[in-house]
């Protein structure tokens, strides 16, 4: 019989549909000589089985438990019992990138009795208790809980025992693995996810994998932390590293947006090893891809560990120069530039930008983290921008956003947020839709009860028309005039090198030309 579980390791076969895109891309990782936990896949024919039965299936807790022996014998660690404790993350990972839509668990097998020796291991007790409560509120989030900021342990149990109609929360590690399973494979189905799947035209019969790996604690010290990083700007293109760094932080706080973020290179001066490691990194995996790259990472006192890696996506501008680029330094042809930029991205090429800012009545300033200006009027939930999108254009203006989200970011012309950096959730998503988007706007507060937001001394209600520029990072009252800058020499080159495949030189509108060319390859464009 085929097995439900695969470790992670150079030697794994296997390909997305089966692994999943997250493991699959730890199995390149390894591949590259890279830094990797130790870790193993259930695959998305577990998930499939689950979700057609209602239950694990057989077979299933005895490929686990020799899958955790594993890990235990790589890491020295104990899950669940005497001895210095392992704490594991399983992590949902479909064959299609789905950022922020199905669940996350860290620190999984912090027990009581776990977190506990975990203290007296580090001799840092507030860590240990500061996982602990991580793990809860994971779990009590991934169930629908809806946990405050400021829940203690013992209420984050009381939610977490009122959402399983009075089952307490499992203090024994494989309990808490099977429900943590159960948990990631039920939430392929939630309505956040369908939605984004219906966005991107994923089949709903696919299901996820999920990867189970040892922790590397971000929030261990102030030599830890976690991050997310291109290869090069998703932005513009530039050749160089772009994306977000929290120091005494776990990842979830970096992609979720919860916090406002440092620069990436920040890590050049806090940890140097760590940067100059990463950046290896990042040139290995492009090398490799031939083609701008992502990773997520956490550093453990000084040590760098890769916990995702997948190539880019890249806005429409930076399509155009990373191929142009590429295809200059000989590591793709000019055939295959052509090929990786579609006539789509083209119409979004040439960007419009406020005219002038000094004059325009400025309310805040954040990150600019997709390019574009959208106009519209103030919405401070994802319900009422979905209620007020389809006929009215929408600035969806939260603290920062969540997948639950997504509803709102769909109907919405443009996404400002108070809190998050360019690579966390409200940016991902709004790059992957084409939303332009500013984040991190830290004078901004959002006021959802009472449907106002507040910046620069000034309240305004919901329905205040608002305009942002997504380049820029400025957000201004009203409809300021706009000006639109021409796209560099790089696409002329690239429609140059176009015309040459299609045999017509005729005068063309860009993403027509673009399109004969991807007709002559014999790859018809979306």
């Amino acid at each position: 019989m085929t097995p439900w579980i695969r470790p992670l390791t150079a030697t794994t076969e296997g390909g997305p549909d089966t692994l999943g895109a997250k493991a699959h891309g730890l199995v390149l990782a390894h591949r590259l000589g890279l830094p990797v936990p130790p870790a193993f896949v259930v695959t998305t024919d577990a998930c499939r089985a689950y979700l057609r039965d209602g239950r694990l299936p057989g077979g299933l807790h005895r490929e686990l438990a020799a899958a955790v022996a594993r890990l235990e014998a790589a890491t020295g660690r104990a899950f669940g019992g005497p001895g210095a404790p392992l704490a594991v993350s399983v992590r949902s990972g479909a064959a299609h990138s789905m950022p922020g839509m199905m669940t996350t668990v860290l620190n999984l097998g912090l027990t009581t009795g776990a977190t506990a020796r975990l203290a007296a291991e580090t001799g840092d007790p507030a860590f240990a208790r500061d996982s602990r409560r991580r793990l809860l509120t994971g779990i009590a989030t991934a169930l629908g809980a809806d946990p405050a900021p400021g829940d203690d342990p013992a209420r984050l149990l009381r939610r977490i025992r009122d959402r399983r109609d009075g089952r307490p929360f499992p203090d024994d590690a494989s309990g808490q693995l099977t429900l943590a399973l159960e948990t990631v494979f039920s939430s392929w189905h939630t309505p956040r996810a369908r939605t984004y799947r219906a966005l991107h035209d994923i089949p709903h019969d696919l299901g996820t994998a999920a990867v189970v790996q040892a922790m590397v604690f971000g929030n261990r010290d102030a030599r830890s932390g976690s991050g997310v990083a291109f290869s090069r700007d998703p932005t513009t293109g530039a050749n160089t590293p772009y994306g977000d760094v929290l120091f005494g932080h776990q990842g979830e706080d970096v992609v979720s947006g919860t916090a406002t973020t440092h620069p990436l290179p920040a890590l050049a001066d806090r940890e140097p090893a760590v940067w100059q490691a990463l950046r290896a990194a990042l040139h290995r995996a492009e090398a490799h891809y031939r083609d701008a790259c992502y990773a997520e990472f956490t550093f453990q006192a000084g040590t760098l560990w890769i916990l995702q890696l997948r190539p880019g996506r890249f806005t429409s501008g930076a399509a155009v120069r990373l191929a142009t680029e590429l295809a200059d330094a000989g590591v793709i042809t000019r055939r295959e530039a052509v090929r990786r930029v579609t006539p789509r991205q083209l119409g979004h090429l040439r960007v419009p930008r406020l005219a002038d800012p000094a004059r325009a009545d400025l309310l805040t300033r954040g990150i600019g983290a997709v390019p574009g200006v959208a106009t519209g009027r103030i919405a401070t939930t994802a319900d009422r921008a979905a209620r007020l999108g389809p006929g009215t254009p929408v600035i969806l203006v939260r603290p920062e956003t969540s997948p639950h989200d997504l509803h709102g970011l769909a109907a919405a012309t443009g996404v400002l947020t108070a809190r998050g950096g360019p690579a966390g959730h409200a940016a991902v998503v709004a790059r992957t839709l084409g939303r332009p988007a500013v984040v991190g706007a830290r004078d901004l507060t959002v006021d959802p009860g009472r449907g106002t937001v507040t910046a620069g001394g000034r309240t305004l209600p919901e329905g205040t028309l608002l305009t942002l520029d997504g380049t820029g990072g400025h957000v201004a009252l009203g409809a300021p005039p706009l000006t639109t800058g021409d796209a560099d020499g790089r696409l002329d080159r690239l429609l140059g090198w176009a015309d040459a495949l299609s045999g017509d030189t005729t005068p063309r509108d860009p993403a027509t030309r673009l399109a004969a060319a991807h007709a002559a390859l014999g790859h018809p464009a979306p």
